[in-house]
């Protein structure tokens, strides 16, 4: 072939300067796109092979290699897929494969930091130009006859291409790297940016490096492939040692045999699964297999929960696994990852056109052949198509728990603990998810059941028709559980950072239905009965009392209540507003510290037991020198059973107990 010189068929000089800054957000992505060009060619080769137009040597491995030369600052990527011959080479990369290029750049000039679109431009091979000063690519076509062909291109706009020396099919593309991208030279920068992006895909993928010392290994002759370079043959002589009889005499045996081994060449191992998890039919996979994925792709080494199999054929090709995690008790800790893949490339890690924003706290792998998929692979297209694979695969998960909580109850309850925040999360952020688990949303009670908001509300219409109590810590909140159980009542634990938002949400689909914390007022039931007198006699202490105490405790705005409990043994709670309650735990999840119920100063209700004998004893002896401090007390008994003291005044509650202790002992 005689040689070449000319221009590339594009409409503007400024093309490079567009690829090298704004093509693709992430310059390592050049690894995936020549990687995955030489998977095409390997694959339309397979292709042509099976359509009878070509026939693949018996001998043949399809493979593609990755050579890193840190000296001589280079990177190969070499397949033996079906090459290309001079007219196609001027066909794919002469004429860069798409239309309007003035508009591509007048369009995503200006757009230095954001992905831009792919697809179907053909843009793959020129992300090398993002990394290299030059770059160069020898190939051989499959076809018969075709010659070698070398191209070569500094980063303009001018290219040589004339007749090559490459001798077998397929195509080899040299990186000569800048100054800026030796990093990709180093074997283990490579090997991280291949397996970050490679992982999967369907050719294997051998990583070397080519300026580097030769790696041996041993192994038995019987082992020893056609494929494997025996450099040695190894002997080792037997090993012997003297043994005494039991008749004392002695006797030389042989404690190891002669044995032969051969040093070859280090045999390549593929850097990548080409038949991945997901590829496979449900029921061809093991649980041992799903976990051992899960371990494998997350790096975590705590069990899933439970996972979901994707595997839908029509109206879209979708294949994946999506794994419910052992969750972390905090809100803000909830973290998943959603790895999509185009026909096992690795596009992106948690593409929210893709996956409802709650589905990101679970951990997973989406691939989507048919995803429009932008010029950097990493975005997609605004498109309805890609809505109707997100509701997919929000349904999937629904029927996945809602078949769960139908067919074995008893893993949905064991679960749910784990997975209620996920649920409550994504029924606040997706109404058809919501509509579809509204009737498996359950609850676990102070008695350790697990329910329905039916069932609880059905229960408890006796005692406290369309309200719903609940607990969030079931030590500080100790004392109210008791008075509960003690009545017969039941509260509901809700102790998650999402469920202040959540119950709001609940209350807002259910009209009639109110949640309150347990410590938020008392219900009549754990009020004991009461005479005419009794509640005079109540009004009188709700007045001396509530003297005492906001003069011992200097405190004018402190709202005293005092009540007839059955219970005796309570001498003092306290109360916080619902509303008021809920508005402090939603600044606390927004950043702002320090709001606790002492903010609110008169908005929390401190309420006495009339029937306590420490009560008595302070309203019938309200000029005692001891007062003050039993008050003080008291008041701190309350907050401890409704919040952690603060640090200053629990050293104060330790120092008044003892002088308590001191009185009793006298």
């Amino acid at each position: 072939m005689a040689e070449k010189h000319g221009n590339l068929s594009i409409n503007s000089d400024n093309i490079f300067p567009i690829i090298k800054k704004w093509l693709y957000s992430d310059h390592d992505i050049f690894f995936r796109e020549l990687i995955s060009n030489g998977c095409d060619a390997i694959t339309k080769l397979k292709k042509l092979d099976m359509m009878g137009e070509y026939q693949i040597p018996d001998d043949n491995k399809f493979k593609i290699q990755v050579l890193v030369n840190d000296k001589e600052k280079t990177l190969k990527f070499i397949d033996n897929g079906l090459g290309m011959t001079a007219d196609e080479v001027e066909e794919y990369i002469n004429q860069i494969a798409f239309s309007g290029a003035e508009a591509f750049i007048n369009q995503y000039k200006d757009k230095t930091n954001e992905d831009q679109i792919i697809g179907h431009f053909g843009l793959g091979f020129y992300s090398a130009f993002m990394v290299a000063d030059k770059v160069t690519i020898d190939t051989l076509s499959y076809k018969p006859d075709a010659a070698p062909v070398h191209w070569e291109c500094d980063g303009g706009t001018e290219f040589d291409m004339k007749d090559g020396k490459k001798e077998t099919i397929g195509t080899e593309i040299t990186l000569y790297l800048n100054d800026d991208s030796l990093e990709f030279a180093n074997e283990y920068r490579a090997r991280e940016v291949i397996t970050k992006y490679c992982s999967f895909m369907p050719t294997e993928i051998f990583i070397e490096k080519e300026n580097g010392e030769p790696e041996y290994q041993t192994v038995l002759p019987e082992e020893v492939t056609e494929e494997d370079t025996v450099v040695e043959t190894i002997v080792e002589p037997e090993q012997t040692e003297e043994k005494e009889n039991e008749d004392g005499t002695k006797e030389t045996v042989v404690v190891k045999p002669e044995t032969t081994k051969k040093k070859i060449l280090k045999r390549p191992v593929a850097i990548n699964d080409t038949t991945p998890l997901w590829t496979k039919h449900p029921n061809e996979c093991t649980d041992e297999e799903y976990k051992s994925f899960y371990t494998k792709v997350f790096h975590d080494f705590k069990e899933p929960l439970f996972w979901i199999h994707l595997n839908m054929d029509y109206p879209f090709n979708l294949k994946g696994i999506l794994y419910f995690p052992k969750f972390n008790n905090e809100y803000d800790t909830l973290e998943g990852v959603i790895k999509l893949y185009n026909n096992q490339v690795f596009i992106a890690d948690n593409i929210k056109e893709v996956i409802p924003e709650f589905l990101m706290l679970l951990k997973g792998v989406i691939d989507c052949p048919d995803l429009p998929l932008n010029v950097s692979r990493s975005a997609l297209q605004n498109d309805g198509f890609v809505k109707k694979i997100s509701d997919y695969i929000t349904k999937k998960v629904a029927d996945k728990l809602s078949g769960m909580c139908k067919t074995d109850k008893e893993s949905y309850e064991k679960y749910w603990d784990d997975i209620n925040p996920f649920i409550k999360f994504g029924c606040l952020k997706d109404e058809k998810f919501c509509e579809k688990m509204n009737d498996y949303i359950l609850f676990k009670t102070i008695n350790g059941k697990y329910v329905t908001l039916p069932e609880y509300l059905e229960a408890g219409k006796e005692k406290y028709e369309n309200k719903v109590f609940y607990v969030t810590d079931e030590k500080t909140q100790g004392q109210y559980i008791k008075m509960f159980k003690d009545e017969g009542m039941d509260a509901v634990i809700l102790k998650h950072n999402i469920d202040n938002p959540f119950i709001t949400h609940l209350e807002q689909k259910n009209e009639n239905v109110k949640f309150f914390r347990i410590d938020t007022d008392l219900t009549d039931n754990l009020k004991a009965e009461t005479t005419e007198d009794d509640k005079k006699a109540l009004e009188t202490a709700n007045t001396e009392l509530s003297e005492i105490f906001k003069k011992a405790l200097n405190n004018d705005k402190l709202e005293v209540k005092v009540e007839m409990l059955k219970d005796k043994n309570i001498s003092s709670m306290v109360t916080l507003s619902e509303e008021n309650r809920r508005m402090a735990e939603m600044m606390k999840m927004y950043g702002m510290s320090g709001m606790d119920a002492s903010m609110f100063g008169n908005q929390v209700t401190l309420i006495l037991n009339a029937g306590n004998d420490m009560v008595k004893y302070i309203q019938n002896n309200k000029d005692s020198e001891n007062v003050p401090m039993f008050c003080e007390q008291l008041y701190d008994l309350a907050m401890i059973s409704h919040e952690q003291l603060a640090p200053e005044a629990m050293t104060k509650f330790i120092e008044r107990s003892n002088k308590i202790m001191m009185l009793l002992a006298k």
